[in-house]
């Protein structure tokens, strides 16, 4: 029996070796990416031991009151935990295997001996799919790690290491992407968290003069609360008003700093908007009664986005 070479042994258990460390690094990664929405999670647990607790039970003297806080308060609550958990785990879909590049086709863009071949196999192989963006030179736009035709809208994300459906950027603070599937829940996410926010410190005002006067004390929870509602209500307000902006403008984060490029019209900012009221029901959908609750409502697949008509585009537009 042959035996195998001591060098070609050794090999092979520092593969193994290496390949526990990288899955025991990757794992170690993956947790810390949960840090975020931990902390989140954390900081809520907190506010609501001090609203309710601290400030409801302990200093709310009115039982009117104390119900009427708790009541809105726990209202507000619902729907922002709602949004937030809708935001987090639902799954940013798929790309349709129709847009993966064959093996044979990419063989031969491998062996194609200038960029003009390459992209040449790519048009024809894009020419039943619905695509209309393209890159700077008028390219198809292919991924070159996923080995697909990207569609319309759609971004390789370094983060989840796939690409991803109409990508409007990755949030570590949700551990996700912001995409088609899930953008309607962020939005959500920001307005009931900044009403939480304001609410929150809105209720707590009344009750910083008596905490500054000395007529209650030992409520430290009820002074933090305060100043930490609004930290976060400062910081929300400019980050939901932004993308109320760009839902209305039918426009990503992405697409906000990188123009897309139409096969027809070249580079066009509005070119998917359709006016701010359909802009608005792209997201949100067409029945008002659920535009507010974080179920799923939006419009279309994510894969055909309606454009506004354009004039031909060509190559000299690009240069």
């Amino acid at each position: 029996m042959m035996s195998m070479p001591h060098g070609q042994s050794y090999d092979y258990h520092r593969t193994t070796f290496d390949g526990e460390r990288n899955e025991r690094c990757g794992c170690c990664v993956r947790t810390m990416k949960w840090f975020p929405v931990l902390f989140i999670a954390s900081v809520i647990g907190w506010s609501y031991y001090a609203f309710v607790i601290q400030l409801s039970f302990f200093t709310v003297t009115n039982i009117v009151q104390r119900i009427l806080f708790l009541l809105f308060y726990h209202a507000v609550l619902v729907m922002f935990l709602w949004s937030y958990y809708q935001t987090v785990f639902t799954d940013i879909g798929r790309v349709p295997s129709r847009f993966h590049v064959p093996r044979a086709e990419l063989d031969r863009i491998v062996r194609a001996t200038n960029e003009v071949e390459q992209k040449e196999i790519l048009e024809t192989f894009a020419k039943e799919l619905p695509v209309v963006t393209r890159t700077l030179n008028a390219s198809v736009r292919f991924c070159d790690k996923c080995r697909l035709i990207k569609p319309d809208r759609a971004h390789h994300c370094s983060v989840c290491g796939v690409c991803v459906l109409k990508l409007d950027h990755h949030c570590p603070w949700v551990n996700n992407c912001i995409n088609f599937t899930n953008y309607k829940y962020f939005i959500l996410f920001l307005g009931y968290a900044l009403l939480y926010c304001v609410y929150v410190a809105c209720s707590t005002i009344p009750y910083m003069e008596l905490l500054w006067t000395g007529k209650i004390d030992g409520r430290f929870h009820i002074l933090f609360l305060f100043f930490v509602s609004v930290m976060f209500a400062i910081s929300l307000v400019s980050l939901f008003g932004y993308h109320v902006y760009l839902v209305l403008l039918n426009r990503t984060t992405l697409e906000s700093f990188r123009t897309p490029i139409f096969r027809f019209g070249g580079p066009d900012k509005n070119g998917f908007s359709l006016g701010k009221l359909n802009n608005f029901q792209e997201v949100f959908g067409d029945d008002w009664r659920l535009w507010f609750v974080p179920v799923y409502t939006s419009l279309g697949d994510g894969i055909v986005f309606p454009c506004r008509d354009v004039a031909p585009y060509s190559i000299e537009f690009a240069a």
